[in-house]
């Protein structure tokens, strides 16, 4: 096969055989990939729009997405701001980057603080080219800071502790909690890290914070008091999230609930016996010992009493009773029917 290849010497973009030759990149991923590198500096373009102009269908769009950010090319983050409406940023890269590097390139990082291909792997195809610096419209990455100042920085935060790696475990063994609290306390974690900006936690900071935030729980704490003890204050800027939500989750952390002390055997004897003062046993016909307290001598109970009044005579008394209402109900009906009467 013969090729013919003449260098642009302008308005060109330096692509390298790794994202070319990809054997897992299909060529509407390239495509993508490859028409994004080439935008000018500060062009706002969405992926959609420029599958759009590329020619790519919905279908084969969704599929170059997909693998663009398997490939760690692509990554998108879903943000609310503070009217509470939704937006989607996405970074493309030339270059594989893991999550924590490009969360530090959508922060603006310095350049030399992040690898630049990426976490350590081996080459998939080709190799690399000679970089000539003739045609490369970008110079060379200053040199990251010293990172004296870093930790000049993290002592001048108080409230802010060092990375979770170095902080996550308590220095008391935690007791072990019900699987279902720790799966209570990460989705509440989950849920406050997706509605903060500043407390964004990564899923391997909230697997290790679901114990502590479970304790909560397991205290008889609710959501929105987790909610409150972690967000409430907050400073302006957050450069440890993980740190911060570690330190309010064990420094605020409600006290335990207090357990009922168990009464002693004469206490309790003590209690009944205030109970049954002032009772008596009444001398009725029961099944069981039932018990009244009486108001003057009496031997029965109420019920007893009701019914030795209704076998010595009071039903003649309650049957005349009823005829007097039933007169009386006649008597009203008969005046109604009479003013309708009258009315009509």
């Amino acid at each position: 096969m013969y090729r013919h290849v003449i260098a642009p010497a302008s308005f060109f973009t330096q692509v390298s055989n790794e994202i070319i030759r990809h054997p897992r990149l299909s060529s509407d991923a390239v495509r993508l990939l490859t028409w994004q590198l080439s935008l000018p500096p500060g062009a706002d373009q969405p992926l959609s729009k420029t599958a759009e102009r590329a020619g790519i269908k919905r279908a084969g769009f969704m599929c170059a997405k997909r693998e663009l950010t398997a490939e760690g090319f692509l990554h998108e983050w879903r943000l609310q701001n503070a009217a509470g409406r939704w937006s989607t940023t996405q970074l493309i890269s030339s270059v594989p980057l893991s999550e924590e590097d490009a969360a530090l390139v959508r922060n603006g990082c310095p350049a030399g603080g992040i690898p630049t291909a990426g976490g350590p792997r081996t080459r998939s195809v080709g190799r690399s080219q000679k970089n000539t610096e003739e045609n490369t419209p970008n110079p060379p990455a200053p040199p990251s800071p010293p990172d004296r100042q870093a930790d000049l920085d993290a002592a001048a935060r108080p409230e802010e502790k060092p990375p979770l790696k170095a902080t996550a475990a308590p220095q008391t063994p935690a007791p072990l909690l019900p699987a279902p609290l720790v799966e209570q306390g990460a989705f509440a974690l989950a849920a406050i890290s997706h509605s903060e900006r500043q407390l964004r936690l990564s899923g391997q900071d909230i697997t290790a914070l679901a114990p502590i935030a479970g304790q909560w729980f397991h205290r008889g704490a609710d959501i929105t008091d987790l909610r409150d003890a972690l967000t409430s204050g907050l400073p302006p800027a957050v450069h440890s999230p993980a740190g911060l939500t570690y330190n309010r989750l064990t420094r605020k952390m409600p006290d335990p609930p207090a357990r009922p002390q168990p009464r002693a055997d004469g206490d309790q004897m003590a209690a009944s016996s205030s109970r049954l003062a002032g009772t008596r046993e009444c001398q009725g016909t029961h099944v069981q010992t039932q018990l009244f307290r009486p108001v003057a001598d009496e031997i029965l109970c109420r019920q007893c009493r009701r019914e030795t009044a209704e076998a010595e005579g009071e039903p003649e008394q309650a049957s005349g009773a009823v005829a007097a209402a039933l007169r009386g109900a006649a008597a009203v009906r008969a005046s109604l029917h009479s003013l309708a009467r009258a009315t009509a």
